[in-house]
């Protein structure tokens, strides 16, 4: 959900009751009253950052027309019909997010989002949606990439940018259109467009009391002297002892960047080519800005280099490293097989990766999602530890990575796999996804009203002695089991065998249903009982769910309470 403030326009009862929904739904949105409905949106239109107008598209262009300004600084502007049917991104499709506005307000009123910005249209990331600033000629050479034209890219480093179509490539040729990314001061023409990646730490130090505007033009003058663009600058970097240092908080606040500190010891095991004695008696390391720079955020353990060593004015001292940048991996649940019960930041990840790493059907699943130019690694079953690994080694080259796994990542899937390698050089992001297990069991009623259990019932990994006393333990403490891999054609006993082990102790009337492929084609949903159920019409596409003491069939639905009461 968007969190920026966000004016609700409607002149119709309907309109007024879509814009409640969405009021109520988002709070930092709110009805805009007036005493004409124009009048509400001109007030809505200067006096927040986006607007949602159930009203007709020609109304409100013809109320905003004369406001409108620069589609960098305009808000984004949605408009809803009558009936909630469509959301359509008037203004401020990518600049002013009215695109991503428009799709939330259709998946919160179940209306369907209507964009039209070119690169959305034929699914091609704009460079001004990347999230970094962009110069030059943005909209040539956008145009460029949108009519297939080769367009020569350069790039400092790899950075973990959505893939690119394969029209956009190192080794155009020369009079092609030209797509930079670097942090270096660069002529440009009317057909360079430059992408400024968030590459530079500042770092700062200086007397107490410096004043703000000292420390800005020691910045400014520091990048300029070094050929680096302030639009790369990702952070201002300090000692602890500076942190409630107003002038170096208020430079940071002026550039949009944060102001991060760091320990005296910390800075003083960083090696500098300018250490002072006097630095270190006056706060405990021989070193702020030059030491600053190179450690960068906590947590973000990257390699840096000096590229602009300290500069020294009255008050202040300023110094600038370049950090590599620190490839992402996303690990993403698809879910159970459905398309609708894909998360949408599922969605959003695999529209964000360069590279995508499954197993081939899982890819099959959803490769209509991937952007032209995505590459993808495929293989087939077994080839688990594989996946892992080229996942993480895609991750730690730079590139934007997504590892994908049917139901959630986390359970039985690739993410543990996955992180076992990957260490603190990467960024790693988990999106959930809805299990096997949460599938079959919202299929089944409610089995899962009370304390479970998940068990794997495949010993290719785990001895089955080991599998044996887990099984027993949840029979005996009396949860409910979801079993998963219960069955296979070279694994056709094991889960008799469970079976036995709960049957001592729990009654033979005790539920067990079994869901296949569920929420896929070729869905079966059945339940038996301890004493019934048949384990030879079980497969790997099952999931086996053992119902404990309590779990009852309720009108054909398998029940567990949740323990407040019960009724015979």
């Amino acid at each position: 959900m968007t969190t920026i403030r966000i004016g609700l326009v409607a002149a119709t009862a309907a309109g007024r009751r879509h814009a409640r929904t969405v009021a109520d739904a988002w709070p930092h949105a709110r009805l805009v009253e007036a005493d004409t409905v124009g009048d509400a949106l001109r007030a809505a239109f200067t006096g927040y950052d986006a607007v949602v107008a159930f009203l007709a598209t020609g109304a409100v262009v013809r109320v905003l027309a004369p406001l409108l300004g620069d589609k960098r600084t305009d808000p984004a502007v949605v408009v809803v019909d009558e009936a909630a049917r469509h959301a359509v991104a008037l203004l401020g499709g990518h600049a002013g997010g009215a695109n991503a506005l428009a799709a939330e307000v259709g998946a919160l009123l179940d209306a369907r989002p209507v964009v039209t910005t070119a690169t959305d249209a034929v699914d091609l990331p704009g460079l001004d949606t990347l999230g970094w600033p962009v110069e030059g000629a943005v909209a040539a050479v956008s145009r460029a990439i949108l009519d297939g034209e080769p367009v020569r890219l350069a790039a400092d480093a790899t950075w973990p940018l959505p893939a690119l179509p394969d029209t956009v490539r190192p080794d155009a040729p020369a009079a092609a259109y030209r797509l930079l990314i670097t942090d270096r001061v660069v002529p440009t023409d009317a057909r360079t467009a430059v992408l400024r990646p968030p590459s530079l730490v500042v770092g700062v130090g200086g007397s107490r009391g410096v004043p703000a505007a000292e420390v800005r033009a020691l910045l400014e003058r520091v990048l300029a002297d070094a050929g680096l663009s302030p639009a790369s600058v990702r952070a201002l970097a300090s000692a602890d002892v500076k942190a409630d240092e107003a002038g170096i908080r208020a430079t940071a606040d002026a550039l949009g960047v944060p102001l991060v500190t760091h320990p005296a010891a910390d800075l003083a095991a960083v090696d500098v080519p300018n250490p002072s004695e006097v630095v270190r008696a006056a706060v405990g390391t021989p070193s702020v800005a030059e030491a600053a720079a190179l450690l960068g955020e906590p947590g973000r353990r990257a390699t840096a280099e000096l590229v602009a060593p300290k500069t020294a004015s009255a008050m202040a001292t300023v110094a600038v490293a370049r950090h590599a940048p620190r490839g992402r991996l996303a690990i993403v649940g698809l879910g159970p097989g459905a398309a609708d019960l894909r998360t949408p930041r599922a969605v959003a990840e695999l529209r964000r990766a360069a590279v995508v790493v499954g197993l081939d059907q899982y890819v099959e699943q959803v490769r209509d999602l991937l952007r032209p130019g995505t590459r993808v690694l495929a293989s087939g079953l077994g080839a688990e530890e594989e996946r892992a690994r080229a996942a993480v080694a895609e991750a730690a080259a730079g590139y934007a990575v997504a590892l994908i796994g049917s139901g959630d990542a986390g359970v039985y899937a690739m993410a543990s796999p996955a992180l076992e390698y990957a260490d603190d050089r990467i960024d790693v992001v988990g999106v959930p996804g809805v299990t096997a297990a949460l599938a079959a069991a919202a299929l089944l009623g409610a089995p899962l009203g009370h304390d479970h259990a998940y068990l794997s019932l495949s010993d290719l990994h785990t001895p089955w002695e080991v599998i044996e006393r887990r099984v027993a333990a949840a029979a005996e403490g009396d949860f409910v089991a979801l079993l998963y891999n219960p069955r296979s054609r070279a694994r056709d006993w094991q889960l008799d065998a469970a079976l036995r082990v709960f049957a001592k102790h729990r009654p033979p009337e005790t539920p067990v249903g079994v869901v296949r492929n569920a929420s896929r084609d070729g869905e079966r949903v059945r339940l038996a009982t301890l004493a019934t159920f048949d384990a030879a019409t079980v497969d790997m596409y099952s999931v086996v769910v053992v119902g404990s003491s309590r779990t009852r069939i309720v009108a054909g639905r398998m029940v567990t309470p949740r323990g407040y009461r019960w009724r015979d």
